[in-house]
């Protein structure tokens, strides 16, 4: 069956002209509307300085960030590499959520196999030497490319990150408000011990003044102020014993001129917590006892205010961002 055609009319010049600013309007307007800009992302940033140390520098800077913001440093673990650790632990999350720049150190496997900071070479360790002095210079050209807030500079790292990070407190301690150890070691505990592995299955025996003399020695005739330090340690760690922490306490408290009685003991996210006073009623160390936890970062993976962090190796969901954490206690957020 054939269907009857329906009359047309031809169209007008009016309609014509109508439709041809139709057309025109829609195309003035992809034109007109601005791209939407492109998302941050880590970038590798050279010609920082003599770089003793001879690593890499890796650094993330959130879209429109303005002048006067913090900057965090935070230090990868062994086998982990900048741009892992960066979203791993949710470090870039939180530079976006709270407007802050981050500057990720990165190991070469010339300097150690096993990506490794070398938190047990003296050479490494010392004010104005390797590793340390090229960290110390990643500070000072992230500083002055992002016109950051000198008086909030922070650095954490996880396992030898870790260990860095109390390397970078005691032996630039003016460039840092605040410190935070995951899973890591006390400032000069491989020579305390006599060898790095002592000092990560047993520990090194040292009493308070002994560790803090340690911290002293490596700034000579500095007074202060010294940073404060939060730690985070799970308690079924067998790669860096939780001993770790107790020393960490002791050299920091020492340091502070604090005692080694918690002035708060509570729990957070259902984990032991304290905090420990300097003279002057300040929390100059904090601690998490992350309960059966082994050897990593907690993270706690979700979009809710207090959660970041992505779950994987060495990466492990205890509902708890330690990122969050040390954040929070730095005023970042």
């Amino acid at each position: 069956m054939t269907l009857p055609t329906k009359k047309t009319t031809p169209p007008t010049k009016q309609s014509r002209a109508a439709t041809l600013l139709t057309v025109l309007a829609a195309l003035l307007s992809v034109l007109l509307t601005p791209a939407p800009a492109a998302a941050a992302s880590l970038q590798e940033v050279t010609g920082f300085g003599s770089n003793p140390g001879a690593l890499k520098m890796y650094r993330y800077v959130p879209d429109g960030l303005p002048a006067g913001r913090p900057v965090v440093v935070a230090l990868h673990g062994c086998t982990q590499n900048a741009p892992g650790y960066a979203t791993g632990t949710g470090w870039t999350q939180l530079a976006d959520r709270w407007g802050f720049s981050v500057v990720l150190p990165q190991q070469q496997s010339a300097n150690n196999p096993s990506h490794c900071f070398n938190w047990f070479r003296t050479g490494d360790i010392a004010r104005g030497q390797g590793e340390a002095a090229s960290i110390a210079q990643m500070v000072d050209r992230q500083l002055a490319d992002v016109a950051g807030d000198a008086s909030r500079v922070y650095v954490t790292g996880l396992s030898a990150g870790g260990a860095m990070t109390a390397v970078m407190m005691a032996a630039y301690p003016e460039r840092f408000a605040a410190g935070g150890v995951v899973a890591g070691l006390p400032y000069g505990c491989a020579q305390a011990a006599g060898s790095p592995y002592v000092c990560m299955y047993v520990g090194a025996t040292q009493s308070p003044a002994q560790w803090g003399d340690r911290v002293r020695a490596a700034r000579p005739g500095y007074t202060g102020p010294w940073p404060t330090l939060t730690v985070l340690h799970g308690t079924a760690d067998y790669t860096v014993k939780p001993v770790n922490m107790t020393d960490l306490v002791e050299q920091w408290t020492n340091v502070h001129g604090a005692d080694q009685a918690a002035d708060v003991s509570d729990t957070v996210a259902g984990y032991p917590h304290q905090v420990f006073r300097g003279p002057g009623g300040n929390a100059v160390v904090e601690t998490y006892s992350v309960t059966g936890m082994g050897h990593g970062q907690p993270v706690d993976p979700g979009s809710a205010s207090t959660q970041c962090g992505t779950a994987g190796a060495y990466f492990l969901d205890v509902n708890l961002c330690a990122a969050h954490r040390l954040g929070t206690a730095w005023g970042l957020g």
